[in-house]
């Protein structure tokens, strides 16, 4: 198997990257830098740094390096980024996306997993209840619609080349080396705020001041585990990624407080544009391949704070 990981030097993307390793595969990164760094692979990986965007450089990239399979995670995942630019967000996550399927086509790619997203393109999730990969695609944000029409060119570049393929519906992914300088992944930037004696904030879930809206949250392990499934065995399909289980924002912090033995001083705001109140994945699906969220919520968090603590910048 030789895998090219698209977006393979930042959070995810290394840690797939690292697996695929482990398994004795043969990998290449595409990455063009702007939030993934060097440091997060290991020496012995070629790194392609470029941008998704710029088509002709993606095709020299496949065509240096021939992948038999892909594992795109390369995005814009910041929601209120892609409601205040929805534009950049489609660019990369759409018209990028396509160059790199364009190349794998050409180039011949036997298997093509892609990074989408549970924890955004079902829209609200009633109580008690758990999104299955049936419930319609409902986008609250550019950022779930631009991952909502992508799965749609999977499918329709799978009818028209046989192209092989599987969607990740990642829930709220989060553990070492998430990014704490953006607005995506809450457990990384509670870790570094409260390291630095910084105040938090904790956007509402229909009110400043409340619990802050509920998440499925991932541990990164579980997800890399799910992705070397979809790579290893070619699996066809729409899986969810979560646990089956939802956590407040104040939840996170608390635990996040915890394992730093750090109290917070919280700064509450009002419901942040394009968020939900609640979006929690029905796990089933991937369950019934031999998947499973090994991680409990508790020790992911200490695992991440502490890295957080020991990696300190």
């Amino acid at each position: 198997m030789r895998t090219l990981v698209t977006g393979g030097a930042g959070f995810i993307g290394s840690h797939i990257t690292e697996a695929l390793l482990s398994e004795g595969h043969e990998v290449a990164v595409l990455d063009n830098l702007s939030s993934g760094e060097r440091e997060n692979l290991p020496g012995c990986v070629e790194l392609f740094v470029r941008d998704v965007r710029d088509r002709e450089a993606v095709f020299d990239v496949f065509e240096s390096f021939r992948p038999t399979h892909v594992s795109h995670q390369a995005a814009q995942i910041s929601v209120s980024q892609s409601v205040n630019n929805p534009y950049f967000d489609a660019e990369t996550n759409v018209l990028g996306g396509l160059n790199v399927l364009d190349a794998a086509v050409k180039g011949g790619v036997k298997h093509f997993v892609f990074a989408s997203t549970g924890g955004a393109i079902y829209g609200e999730v009633p109580e008690g209840q758990r999104a299955t990969e049936e419930w319609p695609a409902r986008p609250a944000s550019p950022y779930a619609a631009a991952k909502a029409s992508f799965e749609y060119y999977l499918s329709v570049y799978r009818q028209q080349f046989g192209l092989s393929y599987t969607a990740l519906r990642y829930g709220n992914v989060y553990g070492p080396r998430q990014d704490p300088h953006g607005e995506a992944g809450v457990v990384a930037i509670f870790s570094r705020r409260l390291l630095k004696g910084e105040p938090v904030r904790v956007y509402a879930k229909e009110r400043r001041g409340d619990e802050g809206g509920v998440r499925d949250y991932i541990y990164v392990k579980d997800v890399v585990a799910a992705n070397m499934l979809a790579l290893e065995q070619a699996v066809s399909g729409i899986f969810n990624v979560g646990t089956g289980v939802g956590h407040s924002t104040m939840e996170v912090l608390d635990a996040v407080s915890a394992a730093l033995g750090v109290a917070p001083v919280v700064e509450y705001s009002g419901v942040r544009p394009g968020d939900l109140q609640r979006s929690v994945l029905d796990p089933s699906k991937l369950e019934k391949l031999g998947w499973q969220a090994n991680v409990d919520f508790a020790d992911g968090i200490a695992e991440t704070a502490l890295w957080f603590k020991n990696n300190q910048r």
